[in-house]
């Protein structure tokens, strides 16, 4: 085998991802991405499958598996039991593990996530929170929410959120002890050392 499907291999749901693709092309027909992108996981899977080196290498150089929203329409109805959707994910942690995320417009955008979503998730215990989506950066938002941010602290408890609460509910603040077992998990699972390979930091 080759060194990239050996790399691929090393991922725990690599297995269980792909088994025998007979590209039937169903996961294509039932992808919601494939409507909107040139994006094809039928294609996705038998470039895997054959094992082709430079086409692999190609791929996680490509914008293609950033398309994918991990809907997993594919594992519904794929007669074979594969996932291209699970795939689609090591192919991503491969792709930014190796630095080949750099060569693609989507793959670059991973830094930003990361600065942001991650970040959000390990200092306040969300990835996307009211406060941090602020209406002069997010003005594809619209004047909804800009008025909905302003008005947060009065229009949240009607609509039956803790905002900035102690206890239970959506918009609560995460207590420390919470928010340091989180990043004991990141710690555990390799997220912070991806962290650090994906936005150098």
């Amino acid at each position: 085998m080759g060194y990239l499907i050996d790399y691929l291999n090393q991922d725990v749901r690599f297995e269980e991802s792909l088994k025998a693709c007979m590209n039937c092309g169903v996961c294509t027909a039932v992808c919601p991405a494939a409507e909107f992108y040139e994006y094809d996981p039928r294609r996705i899977c038998d470039t895997v499958q054959r094992g082709d080196e430079d086409a692999l290498e190609q791929l996680l150089k490509s914008d293609t598996i950033w398309y994918c929203g991990q809907c997993m329409s594919c594992k519904t109805r794929c007669p074979r039991g594969n996932v291209p959707g699970e795939l689609i994910s090591v192919l991503r942690r491969a792709s930014q593990e190796l630095g080949y995320f750099s060569q693609s417009e989507k793959g670059r955008q991973q830094t930003q996530l990361m600065n942001t979503l991650q970040r959000n998730i390990l200092e306040i215990g969300y990835c996307v929170y009211p406060d941090r989506v602020d209406p002069d950066y997010h003005p594809e938002q619209g004047p909804v929410w800009r008025w909905y941010h302003q008005h947060i602290a009065e229009v949240a408890p009607r609509l039956g959120a803790n905002y900035h609460g102690q206890g239970a509910g959506a918009l609560r603040d995460i207590p420390q002890e919470d928010l340091d077992e989180v990043r004991r998990i990141f710690e555990v699972t390799g997220g912070m050392e991806l962290r650090k390979r994906v936005t150098d930091e």
